[in-house]
């Protein structure tokens, strides 16, 4: 599949899901009396699930460019958005959201400086990271003081 332009950030839309859905039922509904076959049934068949097949596609195509985007920062854990950019022909735009999930599944760490926009180094976790210790109840969300805690004192709950 050939890159286009802010496509991480622009497919994948659940109402895609939904429309595609909803011409798989129109199709039904107009095809369902078994002893009148009306051929315009299958058409919105077809068509919805073109549309959903298209959205499968786009979820599967955010995966590698994730991967895409992860290799190279293990492979140069400096690198900048705009060296990325250039060497793989992502967007800056898409490179940027990639990151930013990349960061909320503890994937990526770490943080760029503000004057080169390369990458501090920073280890590129390529497994699961580890459980850290709670700064926040699970549960609550109230603040738990650094120390030997293994209890919330708000809501009783295990932090471990």
């Amino acid at each position: 599949m050939q890159y286009k332009k802010n496509q991480y950030s622009e497919e994948g839309r659940i109402c895609g899901v939904i429309i595609g859905a909803g011409f798989i039922w129109w199709g039904i509904y107009i095809v369902y009396p078994w002893y009148y076959w009306n051929w315009w049934g299958f058409i919105m068949i077809a068509i919805g699930l073109s549309i959903i097949a298209s959205q499968i596609a786009a979820v599967a195509n955010k995966g590698r460019l994730r991967r895409t985007v992860k290799y190279e920062f293990e492979s140069n854990p400096n690198a900048s958005v705009d060296s990325i950019s250039q060497t793989t022909g992502i967007t800056k735009k898409d490179i940027q959201a990639i990151i930013l999930d990349l960061k909320m599944r503890g994937e990526l760490r770490g943080t760029f400086s503000s004057k080169t926009g390369e990458l501090k180094a920073v280890p590129v976790e390529s497994a699961a990271p580890e459980k850290a210790k709670a700064s926040f109840c699970p549960h609550c969300g109230t603040t738990i003081k650094k120390g030997e805690a293994k209890y919330c004192a708000v809501c009783g709950a295990g932090l471990e």
